[in-house]
């Protein structure tokens, strides 16, 4: 299985996703947004489509670390969030295709719900 396509969509007022195909007809979604700058990740996320393409995207860690350690500079809120919305299709992209939800290939669900308490908003004073 090979990457084969990284399409983008910006969704107004501020949103970013992205659709990672494969030559088996798999895909995964993400979102790499910095809010306000959608239009700048989405360039990132374009530039490292060029290495992307052709991959095999079940090696997830080692194409994460190749985009952030290849090129001369790291890090920065664009360059991250470009990462961070490949990383998230790519891990939707294997368990869709191996057929489990992605929390199992990240080591299983940790907790069956959660305890909430109100708010003070939640708290209506007495009259």
């Amino acid at each position: 299985m090979k990457i084969t396509q990284l399409k983008t969509w910006q969704v107004p007022p501020r949103w970013l996703f992205l659709k990672i195909e494969t030559d088996e007809g798999c895909y995964g979604w993400g979102e790499p947004v910095v809010e306000g700058r959608a239009a700048t990740v989405e360039a990132a996320v374009h530039e490292l489509a060029d290495y992307l393409i052709g991959q095999d995207p079940h090696r997830i860690e080692h194409l994460w670390n190749t985009m952030y350690r290849a090129g001369f500079y790291r890090g920065g809120p664009i360059l991250m969030s470009a990462i961070a919305g490949i990383d998230q299709a790519l891990w939707d992209l294997k368990g869709r295709d191996l057929g489990v939800p992605v929390y199992q290939l990240l080591g299983a669900r940790c907790a069956t719900g959660c305890a909430c308490t109100p708010g003070p908003v939640a708290i209506a004073p007495a009259m």
